[in-house]
């Protein structure tokens, strides 16, 4: 089944494009990794699936129907963000009491057990935490609401090390236990990637690739060596980045379709074949024009 189904979705702000002809299915029952850098329309893309936005053209389904002002959509999702607003009369304990009217999943036993493993105190107010504690708070309600479709929007902002390793082991723990479809944008992917089965990446309102994390561990590879020798293995590649180093010395990314064969080949001339993390590939694949901040520099030197 799919939990999620997009077809050339588009969504304009004015004369700016945040989202700029989607095409993309999700199944059910995963954990999605939402990539991109800041205004690839990520935001924008989850809210439209929450149903908290309509889209300005294309077609979007949600468990099969348009999200945008539905009730069965917004009684099967949460989305969780660091813009969350809470009734300012009630306490942190008793927001999570009112968890169990609005969510028919609602696990208030685990509610209670994650708000004790983070230490929060019952009669604490939600506007007065801190951007860490807020988070936090946000994660708890997002899990123990176990909607078939949770959304977290840059959940860990203002967490700090630890309690982001927490969140993610609490996550992983409850979705084995309790299966369902989880969004989760992030720029912590290094730290996440162990819980994505599949990535989305955005780039400029574009879906730039949309892949397994196992697919996606083996997308590029590095070549390092003397020019001569590594630029007739370039040759009707796809080249993501090239950087030179000294005078004859060069470092590549290059997408991955050598053969074994062609690898050793490359290694007995002189060239040096690494992995490339997914991390630095989503950051090669969604690169700036014009060079990167070398160029920026090398104009500054010339001036």
């Amino acid at each position: 089944m799919k939990a999620i189904h997009c077809k050339e979705l588009t969504k304009q702000y004015r004369r700016k494009a945040a989202l700029d002809g989607v095409d993309l299915s999700i199944d059910d029952n995963k954990i999605i990794g939402l990539i991109g850098r800041n205004g690839a329309g990520k935001t924008t893309l989850l809210k439209i699936i929450s149903g908290m936005l309509r889209e300005s053209s294309g077609h979007v389904e949600v468990f099969s129907k348009r999200p945008f002002n539905n009730l069965f959509v917004s009684a099967n999702s949460i989305y969780i963000d660091d813009q969350m607003n809470f009734p300012p009369s009630l306490t942190l304990k008793e927001l999570l009491k009112e968890g169990r009217r609005f969510y028919k999943n609602w696990d208030h036993d685990l509610a209670l057990r994650l708000f004790e493993h983070f230490g929060f105190h019952e009669k604490e107010s939600h506007k007065n935490l801190s951007k860490g504690k807020e988070s936090t708070f946000n994660m708890i309600v997002g899990l123990c609401s176990r909607c078939p479709l949770t959304i977290f929007d840059e959940p860990t902002t203002g967490m700090d090390a630890a309690v982001r390793k927490d969140f993610h082991r609490a996550l992983l723990k409850d979705y084995i236990a309790h299966p369902r479809t989880i969004l989760l944008s992030t720029h912590y992917m290094n730290e996440m990637e162990d819980l994505f089965e599949e990535v989305v990446l955005l780039d400029h309102g574009k879906l730039r690739l949309h892949t397994t994390m196992d697919d996606l561990r083996e997308y590029a590879i590095g070549l390092s060596g003397k020019v001569s020798s590594v630029q007739p293995w370039l040759e009707g590649r796809d080249v993501l980045d090239q950087q030179e180093s000294g005078l004859d010395d060069v470092q590549v990314a290059v997408k991955h379709d050598y053969t074994d064969g062609e690898i050793q080949r490359m290694r007995l001339d002189g060239i040096s074949v690494t992995s490339i993390q997914p991390t630095d590939a989503c950051m090669f694949l969604t690169k700036q024009e014009g060079g990167g901040l070398d160029h920026v520099f090398r104009s500054n030197e010339s001036e």
